[in-house]
C-alpha cells in the first residue's frame, strides 16, 4: 500500500519546478493532489501526467496574492475530494538585486506571494489539518539562514517563513497539526538554468562547465534536483516521519555553513 493513500494534498506553486515535483511524488505515494498556480495550461499539463499513472489531481488556478485565494484552493479540495490532509505551501519567487535597487513593490510582491499567500492558504487549512491530524509544509529557502547580498528581500522572505513554523509548530501539538520547513538550496528549475546560461555567455565554455564553475565557488556538493525535495517532503508528510515537527531541515549539499 503506498504511504499516503487515502489522503488528500494541496501543493501550491505547483505548474513547474519543484512544485510541480512534490505533487507528482505525493500522487505517486497515493495521494489526491490538488495543485494550484497562476497558468491553468500548465497545471493542465501536470494534471495530465500525474492521472496518466494510477494517480488523481485536480486543478484550480489561482494567483495566491489576492486574499481570497487561498481559502478559494481550501474549498476547492475540500468540494473535489471530500477531506484535506496535507498542505504543501511552495508558492513564491522573491526579488534577487542589490538592496539598494530593491524598491518598495518588489518587497512587496516578495512578500505577497510567498509569505502572505501561505500565511492565508494555511489558515484557511488549518480546521481541516487539524480535524485530519494533519501536515503543513512550507518550502522556504537556505537564504533564510543564510542570505546574501543580493537576496535580501528573498532571505527576509525565507527567514519570517522559518519564524512562522515554529510559532505554528507549537500551536499544532495542542491542536494535532504537524509543522515543518524545507530549505532547498540551489536546485535545477528554470530559473537556475537562466543563470548558468548567463554564466556560460559571460565567461565562456559550455554549461556543464558554467554548472561546475557554480558549484566550486558555492562550495556544495552539487546543483539540487527538484526530485530531491520533493522525496524529503513525502518522507516528512509520511508515517515515517511524523515525529519530525517544528524542524527547519536544511537539503542543500552543504551550502548553510551555520549552526
Amino acid at each position: 500500500m503506498a504511504i499516503l493513500e487515502g489522503k488528500t494534498a494541496i501543493v501550491t506553486g505547483s505548474s513547474r519546478g519543484i512544485g510541480r515535483a512534490i505533487a507528482q511524488r505525493l500522487a505517486k505515494e497515493g495521494a489526491r493532489v490538488v495543485v494550484c498556480a497562476r497558468t491553468a495550461a500548465a497545471l493542465d499539463d501536470v494534471v495530465r501526467e500525474i492521472m496518466a499513472g494510477p494517480g488523481k489531481a485536480a486543478a484550480i488556478a489561482v494567483d495566491l496574492r489576492e486574499p481570497r485565494a487561498g481559502a478559494a484552493v481550501v474549498d476547492f479540495a475540500l468540494k473535489t475530494f471530500g477531506g484535506l490532509d496535507i498542505l504543501v505551501n511552495n508558492a513564491g519567487a522573491t526579488r534577487r538585486g542589490p538592496f539598494v535597487k530593491l524598491t518598495d513593490e518588489d518587497w512587496e510582491d516578495s512578500f505577497a506571494l510567498k509569505f502572505f499567500g501561505a500565511v492565508r492558504t494555511t489558515r484557511a487549512a488549518w480546521p481541516h489539518l487539524q480535524e485530519a491530524k494533519g501536515s503543513a509544509v512550507f518550502i522556504s529557502g537556505a537564504g533564510g539562514r543564510t542570505p546574501g547580498a543580493e537576496f535580501a528581500a528573498g532571505g527576509s522572505v525565507n527567514a519570517a517563513l522559518l519564524s512562522l513554523t515554529k510559532a505554528l509548530a507549537e500551536t499544532g501539538i495542542k491542536d494535532g497539526v504537524q509543522v515543518n520547513s524545507v530549505n532547498p538550496g540551489t536546485v535545477r528549475t528554470d530559473r537556475m538554468k537562466v543563470r548558468l546560461e548567463s554564466m556560460m555567455k559571460e565567461q565562456g565554455g559550455d554549461l556543464a562547465a558554467a554548472e561546475r564553475r557554480f558549484v566550486e565557488s558555492s562550495g556544495v556538493t552539487r546543483i539540487g534536483e527538484p526530485e530531491d525535495i520533493a522525496a524529503l517532503v513525502a518522507f516528512v508528510v509520511g508515517p515515517g516521519g511524523r515525529f519530525l515537527h517544528g524542524s527547519l531541515i536544511d537539503m542543500d549539499g552543504g551550502a548553510t555553513k551555520t549552526v
